[in-house]
């Protein structure tokens, strides 16, 4: 190690997804040595995974509407994310040669639409601001003053500066994320709310036949209404219930209904053409002898797999308006929530008062937390990928002033740094 490097604050970084990734550019550009440590062979599995279908990496709408989808996490995330709002990551990915457009629901996107071209560019950043990584760390708690890791070659101790838990929630865990710190940082007597699906689907006792009729279909063009609250767009039918972007929009208040009351009704408008009495007027001058699947197909415009969904709850109304108020508000009883594993994102995380205004850990000075390791949650819309690089943002400014405050004395170490630990 130089003399040069040997006067530069280490922070250590753990976690190699959005939060992580963005918490090390910004500390390595005020002149840390940063060292990201990842479980997974790679960086930025997740981030990966979720820009498949298109990468949305935030939202074009007001910032106050923007803010409102946080919910009760709304104040504890402002000040974050008004200090690193849509428009400053619309620049970043632009100076990473990646500018962005809007979609038709103002939903904002990379130019490639896709996540890896984002990445690479990224990386390749971090790589000349001098961005160490180990990979292969699974981080397993804290030990004589230091981090403890598991690697393939054994147990190590690592000690910095300053570090930065960026670890995820629990949700596609074969992808690095799986809640494993929950019971770590319990020991530690910090408070961690149970973490819990979110922007998930739901578990439906769906009838034989109409599971083996439906099963992979999509409803398009529907408005699902839950808890005095309504969602538009897509859903899908699965071997074991529902999901899709218009159940995630409402899966927050559906998983607390089934946790308050052990289930919870969801009802699916699907027909959002036309209303209840134009549907109605139809319906009664249908063509008489027709039958109820033509007349739900070519007069109620239902696709297959919604005109099955009528049939569910059970026999069809034998009068227009009644046939017309069921096609405008099935009722589908949920029973639980899809696994964590399959959620999208999940809820729960490290309290809001064991984390101090710049995201250090109250009860361990010097380490920070950033990301879905915290207790929040928001719909999918870009508001995830945004809240989780603003508080990436802002835990890195809290280093910095952690460490110039001179409260950043480096602990003795129990394995001394060396430029074999920097890798």
């Amino acid at each position: 190690m130089s003399a040069d490097n040997e006067t530069r604050r280490t922070v250590a970084v753990v976690g190699a997804g959005p939060a992580g990734l963005m918490a090390a550019g910004e500390l390595a550009r005020a002149g840390c040595a940063v060292t990201v440590y990842e479980r997974m062979p790679s960086p930025a599995r997740k981030f990966l995974m979720a820009g498949r279908g298109g990468l949305n990496l935030t939202h074009a709408e007001p910032l106050d509407k923007f803010l409102q989808r946080y919910g009760p996490a709304r104040n504890w995330l402002e000040p974050a994310i008004r200090a690193f709002p849509p428009g400053r990551l619309r620049r970043w990915s632009a100076d990473l040669g990646e500018p962005t457009f809007e979609g038709s629901s103002r939903r904002i996107f990379p130019r490639s639409y896709k996540a890896t071209p984002l990445l690479r560019a990224w990386l390749r950043q971090l790589e000349q601001a001098g961005v160490a990584f180990s990979f292969r760390h699974c981080w397993l708690g804290f030990a004589n003053g230091g981090l403890r890791f598991a690697t393939p070659e054994g147990e190590r101790v690592v000690c910095a500066d300053a570090a930065l838990l960026a670890l995820g929630g629990g949700s596609w865990p074969r992808l690095g994320s799986d809640g494993g710190w929950v019971e770590v940082l319990r020991g530690e007597g910090i408070d961690v709310a149970e973490l819990r699906p979110a922007n998930c689907g739901f578990t439906v006792a769906w009838s034989d036949v109409f599971r083996a009729r439906a099963e992979g279909e999509p409803l398009k063009r529907i408005a699902l209404h839950a808890e005095g609250l309504t969602a538009n767009g897509e859903a899908m039918i699965t071997a074991t219930g529902i999901e899709g972007g218009a159940v995630y929009a409402l899966s927050t208040v559906l998983r607390e209904a089934i946790a308050r009351d052990g289930e919870a009704t969801l009802t699916i408008d699907l027909q959002t053409g036309m209303n209840e009495s134009e549907l109605a007027w139809r319906l009664e001058r249908a063509r008489s002898g027709q039958s109820a699947a033509t007349t739900l197909r070519k007069v109620a415009g239902l696709s297959p797999a919604a005109a099955l969904l009528v049939r569910e709850p059970g026999p069809l109304p034998t009068t227009a308006r009644e046939l017309a108020a069921l096609v405008k508000g099935v009722p589908i009883r949920l029973t639980g929530t899809q696994p964590l594993a399959r959620a999208i994102s999940s809820a729960g995380g490290i309290h809001r008062a064991e984390i101090d205004d710049n995201y250090m850990l109250r009860k361990r000075p010097g380490v920070f937390a950033a990301g879905e390791m915290l207790d929040w949650e928001a719909p999918t819309g870009g508001y995830l990928l945004q809240a989780t690089f603003a508080t990436g943002h802002a835990a890195a400014a809290g280093i910095l002033r952690y460490l110039e405050s001179g409260s950043g004395e480096p602990p003795p170490p129990a394995v001394p740094l060396s430029s074999g630990d920097q890798r």
